[in-house]
């Protein structure tokens, strides 16, 4: 199981990725939240440990950032904020739970074991369009029966258009869903997606609306 955690004390952050380690978990650990970004634009974590008091931005910020863009990748917040409202402003943003600082390591094991437990068992709908079944809950993408390999951009690209399957999609909420509103990328960026999806998944999958966006579903077959 593969894990983030972010946290910018270096005693805390490398006795708690030594104890993850032991137990089995991989970790990439660290320390500020333009890392964190970044880390979790390129990759697919199981769950995040996130502290909330960063450098370079608030990990409230980054787990709003995660929810905004459909990732429901389970979230536990680690922090020295022990007041009911903070707890409570956690939760609300979308964090699966909150961990008051101290804390034993065997609870934050007992708690990861709890969130990913939890999120296997979430009912999450298939997603479909002709051929191409997507399920959220395995990140599994099928052409005609067949496992599609996708990045993780061009999985989180397909995602964004098959929730507003039908309707157009414009190239600023797709650059959102993939990369978060703090991302940086080139123009063409999303067009590369779009045709990588289009060679792997059938060339009249998703419709080009000129000065638009894109569309997938009915009417861009």
């Amino acid at each position: 199981m593969h894990l983030l955690l972010v946290e910018d004390d270096p005693m805390l952050g490398d006795a708690l990725s030594a104890c993850l380690r032991q137990a089995a978990y991989r970790v990439d650990w660290v320390t500020d939240a333009a890392q964190a970004r970044a880390a979790l634009v390129d990759h697919a974590y199981d769950a995040v440990l996130l502290d909330l008091q960063l450098p370079h931005g608030s990990g409230l910020a980054i787990l709003r950032g995660l929810r905004d863009r459909y990732d429901a990748t389970p979230v536990i917040i680690l922090s020295a904020r022990d007041r009911l409202s903070d707890r409570i402003k956690g939760l609300d943003e979308g964090a699966d739970d909150y961990l008051v600082k101290p804390f034993p390591f065997e609870e934050v094991l007992a708690r990861l074991r709890a969130v990913t437990r939890r999120a296997s068992h979430r009912v999450v709908p298939l997603m479909q369009v002709g051929e191409v079944h997507v399920d959220p809950a395995r990140r599994s993408v099928m052409r005609d029966g067949v496992p599609v390999k996708l990045s993780i951009h061009e999985y989180r690209t397909l995602v964004a258009l098959l929730e507003r399957q039908g309707h157009i999609v414009t190239r600023e909420q797709l650059e959102d869903a993939v990369y978060g509103r703090h991302g940086t990328i080139e123009s063409n960026t999303v067009a590369v997606y779009i045709h990588q999806l289009r060679r792997k998944l059938g060339n009249g999958l998703i419709a080009t609306v000129h000065g638009f966006g894109y569309r997938i579903g009915e009417a861009a077959a």
